[in-house]
C-alpha cells in the first residue's frame, strides 16, 4: 500500500500560481470553497501526509467525492463530519475519482452507512477489485523479475520481499459488488448542477476527474497537482505499458478546459492557472525525457537513471519502488518514440539512445500530444 504522490521535487511554477485560500481545513471541518463545494482535509500516513476530499451539495442531500484511507482515523474523521454537517441529510452518492488506496479506501464504508451507490469508471472499480483480491504471502515471481530488469542488487530485491505482498488490501474496506459507471464524455447531475466527466490516463488507467461550467470548478483529482508532478509508473502487472505517453496526451487534452477553472486537487491547496499549470507539467517531463536520452549514450540499466531523473537516491523501499516504476515510465516512453533501444544480459535490461537525431525538449512537447 503506498500514496499516489510523486517522487519528483516541487518546481518552480508552482509558485506562480493563485491560492485563493489562505488556510487549510481544520481536522474533521468543512470549508466550503465555492457556493455548494465543500473541501475536506484528510491525514495519510505516508511522506505525503494529507488528501483533499470533496462533500458537495445535491439537493436535499450531499455527494461526496474521493473517501481517505481505510483506517480507524478517518473513519472517525467522517464520523465527525457526518454529526456536524451531514446528518441528518442523506448521502445520494458516493464518487470515487480512481482506484488508489487515499481515494477508494473508505468508498465501500460509506456506501454501507449511508446506502448511497458507489460511482466510479469501470477499470478503476476492476482493478480496486482485483488487487483487494491479491493477497499473497510473498511476492509474486513476476514483481522479483521486474526489479531484478530494473537492476536492482539483492538487497534491494531482499528488502522487497520482507515489504510482503497485498498490503493494498490493508488501505481498502470491503467494496460494494455493485457501482454506478462513470464515462468520459458523460455527465453527473449534482444538485441540479450538471458536472461534465472528463477522463485522464497514466496516473491511473481511468481517472475521473469533473467539471462544472456553471460552478467553473474543476475536480481534479490527482491528475493535476499544484506543487508535485502525479506518479506516472510502469508497473509489473503491465510491464510493457507507456503510462507516461498515456499522461501527457491526457494534460493536452484537459488544456480545452477554461483557464478560468478553480482546481481542486487531491492533495496541496485549490488553485487558479490550471494552463499554466499544465504547461508546466508537460515541460517539466519533457525537459526529464531530453535530459534522459542524453544520458544514454551508453547502455544503462532502470536504476542508474534515477539519478539523472530526480538527481537523488532512494535507500527507502517504497519510494525506491516508486522512482523504479517512474524511471521506467520514461524510458519506455524514449523507446515507444524510437530514440532508445533496450537490450538485456542476465535478465538485467539496459537501455541505449539509438542513432536517430536527438529530441530537443520543444520537440518532445509536440510529440507528446499523440497523433493529430
Amino acid at each position: 500500500m503506498s500514496d499516489s504522490s510523486t517522487v519528483s521535487d516541487r518546481d518552480s511554477i508552482s509558485a506562480e500560481l493563485s491560492y485563493p485560500f489562505e488556510a487549510v481545513p481544520e481536522r474533521g471541518a468543512l470549508l466550503e470553497v465555492a457556493p455548494g463545494v465543500h473541501w475536506l482535509r484528510m491525514p495519510l500516513p505516508f511522506n505525503l501526509d494529507h488528501i483533499n476530499l470533496w462533500v458537495l451539495d445535491d439537493c436535499d442531500g450531499v455527494t461526496l467525492v474521493d473517501t481517505g484511507l481505510g483506517m480507524p482515523d478517518s473513519k472517525a474523521i467522517w464520523e465527525e463530519v457526518f454529526e456536524r454537517y451531514i446528518d441528518p441529510r442523506p448521502v445520494r452518492k458516493v464518487v470515487v475519482t480512481h482506484f488508489h488506496p487515499d481515494h477508494i479506501g473508505l468508498a465501500g464504508w460509506l456506501v454501507r452507512k449511508t446506502g448511497a451507490p458507489l460511482y466510479i469508471s469501470r477499470t478503476e472499480y476492476l482493478m480496486a477489485r482485483m488487487l483487494c483480491l491479491d493477497v499473497r504471502d510473498e511476492p509474486p515471481p513476476e514483481l522479483m523479475r521486474f526489479y531484478e530488469a530494473a537492476g536492482w542488487d539483492e538487497t534491494q530485491l531482499d528488502a522487497q520481499r520482507q515489504n510482503g505482498y497485498g498490503n493494498y488490501a490493508k488501505g481498502v474496506a470491503e467494496l460494494p459488488a455493485g457501482y454506478m459507471r462513470l464515462m468520459d464524455g458523460a455527465t453527473l447531475s449534482i444538485d441540479d448542477k450538471t458536472w461534465e466527466i472528463w477522463v485522464g490516463e497514466g496516473h491511473a488507467p481511468e481517472h475521473v476527474c469533473l467539471y462544472c461550467a456553471e460552478r467553473d470548478v474543476l475536480i481534479a483529482g490527482d491528475q493535476v497537482l499544484p506543487r508535485i508532478s502525479s506518479n506516472v509508473s510502469v508497473y509489473a502487472t503491465e510491464p510493457e505499458s507507456d503510462p507516461l505517453s498515456d499522461w501527457l496526451r491526457s494534460l493536452h487534452k484537459f488544456k480545452a478546459l477554461p483557464d478560468t477553472a478553480l482546481v481542486l486537487p487531491s492533495h496541496n491547496e485549490p488553485f487558479y492557472g490550471l494552463h499554466m499549470r499544465l504547461d508546466g507539467l508537460i515541460n517539466g517531463h519533457c525537459a526529464k525525457l531530453e535530459r534522459l536520452a542524453r544520458k544514454l549514450d551508453t547502455p544503462k540499466t532502470a536504476l542508474e537513471t534515477l539519478d539523472t531523473l530526480f538527481g537523488r537516491k532512494f535507500d527507502n523501499p517504497m519510494l525506491l519502488s516508486m522512482a523504479t516504476g517512474e524511471g521506467i515510465a520514461h524510458l519506455r516512453f524514449l523507446e515507444s518514440a524510437g530514440l532508445v533501444e533496450r537490450s538485456y544480459k542476465d535478465g538485467v535490461a539496459y537501455y541505449c539512445r539509438t542513432a536517430s537525431p536527438a529530441m530537443s525538449k520543444a520537440g518532445f512537447v509536440e510529440y507528446s500530444r499523440g497523433p493529430a
